[in-house]
This record gives structure tokens, sequence and C-alpha cells, in this order.
């Protein structure tokens, strides 16, 4: 089954209100740097110390994800958040994906990562959509 998450995007700060909201809400609060993942090379020095990803968990179920890389010009207030769908196969994110994407801007086309297959949307109603496939290679 799919779950959604809500999907936050910061603008260099992500480590401190993940924190934040770990104070708040509790939970085991887990983050990667651009840094420390396999993607490094992808990315410039300036950005190296930045959250490629933060994930606020309580047992198995997930609080909120967030990030520092957001797409150049799109972290603005009010669309710094996005609709994460998290699937639990390659099919069911292709099908989702694919079925979600008529009338949108794809942003990032599903693709390879370390961690499994991803990839990005605007709708058609102007929302971002994330979607996401984790092969248990990494984090959770």
């Amino acid at each position: 089954m799919i779950n959604i998450d809500a999907y936050l995007t910061f603008n260099g700060n992500c480590r401190e209100a993940m924190t934040f909201y770990k104070s708040c809400l509790g939970g085991e609060l887990e983050m990667q740097v651009v840094r420390d993942s396999p993607m490094s090379g992808e990315w410039p020095p300036a950005v190296q110390d930045q959250v490629l990803h933060a994930t606020l968990w309580a047992g198995d179920k997930i609080l909120l994800l967030g990030s520092d890389m957001g797409a150049p010009g799109t972290n603005l207030n009010g669309t710094r958040v996005s609709i994460s769908f998290s699937c639990t196969s390659e099919e069911e994110l292709s099908n989702s994906f694919s079925r979600l994407s008529e009338g949108a801007k794809i942003t990032h086309p599903i693709h390879d990562f370390y961690a499994g297959k991803i990839g990005a949307m605007v709708d058609k109603y102007g929302f971002s959509w994330l979607f996401y496939y984790h092969n248990g290679k990494a984090d959770k």
C-alpha cells in the first residue's frame, strides 16, 4: 500500500528545523548530508554540508521528511511542501507516476538513485508530488 507523507524543502536550515520538530513531536531523527551520500559527486562544493534527506520516525511510521535540496527557484514560501508517495514496488511507482502525470509538468522523470527510484512532478492543479521507491539498500 502506498504511504503519503509530507516532504518539506528548506533553504539551508533543514537540520535546525527537523531538530526542532523532533523536540516538539518526539521520535527518531535521521539525516544525511550531501557529502556523506553516494551522490556527493553530483553536487557542487557549496552544498556538500546541506541535508540531502532527513526522516523523522515514530517507530515504523514517518512523521516528516525534509531536505535542503529543492530545485533552484522552487523554495518559495507556500511551495516548499511536496506530497510524497512512498511506493512498495517499482511497478507501483511507475503506474502511479504515469496516472498522475496527465497534464502535469514533470520536474524529475523517474530515475535510479542510490536507494531505489525517484521522480517528481507538479500536477495539473499546481501541487508538487515526489514519487519514491526504496529498495532497502540505505536508511530504513
